[in-house]
């Protein structure tokens, strides 16, 4: 993925950036509507990543999954993002000389914010959550099909290349 640095903001950047919730950080991903000073608006999306905090608490993920969780990285961001999220639209303000800001290239903003709103973590979770059986295989069908169907080919390159590496593509 592209990363830029963190200077010379301007309207229409797009950002990764991560918000305190709880134990761990929410991650925002988002384009930037407003520049004073050190400050910026952003207007996108915020992430929870619900489903990698409940393997964690159940001690089903070790303490790299809970470091990308107190840390998040725009490019590890995707592990963070292979079990069920919660996401909703965000506005807010952060202080580039204190707050994590990272700059994104537009490809990487549309692969992350696709991924989201694609529901691509519900149907990896779904199949790696299922034993094996029909289940399992109706829930990679649906995946594979969904796979298909993107429009984006950054967003569909990259969701099989995950795909591959989970091992659950046949």
């Amino acid at each position: 993925m592209f990363i830029f640095e963190k200077k010379g903001w301007k309207e229409g950047d797009y950002v990764f950036t991560s918000q305190q919730n709880g134990d761990y950080r929410d991650m925002v991903i988002g384009m930037v509507t407003g520049v004073e000073n050190s400050k910026i608006g952003v207007n996108g999306i915020i992430v929870n990543a619900v489903g990698l905090k409940n393997k964690i608490s159940q001690g089903k993920a070790g303490p790299q999954s809970e470091q990308m969780l107190k840390n998040p990285d725009p490019k590890e961001a995707v592990f963070a993002l292979i079990y069920r999220v919660e996401y909703d639209n965000f506005t807010g303000i952060f202080d580039v000389n204190t707050d994590p800001v990272i700059k994104l290239h537009k490809n990487t903003y549309n692969t992350l914010t696709g991924w989201v709103r694609e529901s691509i973590p519900e149907l990896i979770n779904n199949v790696l959550s299922l034993p094996e059986g029909q289940e399992k295989d109706q829930a990679k069908r649906i995946l594979k099909q969904r796979m298909d169907t993107l429009y984006d080919k950054d967003l569909k390159r990259y969701m099989y290349s995950v795909c591959r590496s989970l091992k659950i593509l046949n």
